[in-house]
């Protein structure tokens, strides 16, 4: 299973470390791709995160899942790129997983793959998400996965774990975490 995690200038850190990090004690190969021209990101609190590729350098049609970090620039940086707006199209159209967090779920539905879905964002960002909104920490409806933010980030890579791997190894990661789903 191959997933491919975007990281835009201004990206919630935590987050994307969280998801990158629970992923792959699961098994799941990441690739996090800076969607710029250099592979250090800088996020939102300043932390710089080294991606293994530039976005421009893959083919994201390879991956089985793409999976958003949210924080607000971030956000507005992956919704202004034509390339993940593509992605989330065409992941969602194939019945790939497409997931995201915190405010990225509003990427989903500038993307316009919420309608008649139920999902979940940072709650500042309900608005955006119209009637697909649902205050739940993390929703999984079909192949769309969404959570809250930073304090949900481990529970949501533990559901893509389930969904993506199976139960027994994202039961294995969270006892392993000290934690459970």
């Amino acid at each position: 299973m191959r997933v491919l995690v975007p990281l835009a200038e201004g990206m919630e850190e935590l987050e994307a470390v969280t998801i990158i990090d629970v992923l792959r004690r699961g098994g799941v190969e990441v690739t996090s791709a800076a969607l710029g021209r250099d592979l250090t990101v800088r996020g939102s609190r300043g932390v710089r995160v080294l991606a293994d590729a530039l976005w421009s350098a893959l083919a994201p049609d390879t991956f089985d899942a793409v999976v958003l970090p949210g924080g607000g620039k971030g956000t507005e940086n992956l919704a202004a790129d034509p390339r993940v707006i593509r992605t989330v199209q065409s992941f969602n159209a194939a019945g790939k997983t497409v997931a995201a967090v915190c405010a990225a779920p509003t990427v989903l539905a500038a993307a316009g793959i919420l309608e008649g879905r139920k999902a979940t964002c940072y709650p500042t960002c309900a608005q955006d998400l119209g009637e697909a909104y649902d205050e739940a920490p993390v929703i999984a409806d079909g192949n769309i996965v969404t959570s809250q933010g930073p304090g949900t980030a481990m529970l949501f890579a533990l559901v893509l774990i389930r969904l993506l791997v199976g139960e027994e190894a994202a039961q294995r990661v969270a006892a392993g975490l000290l934690t459970s789903l």
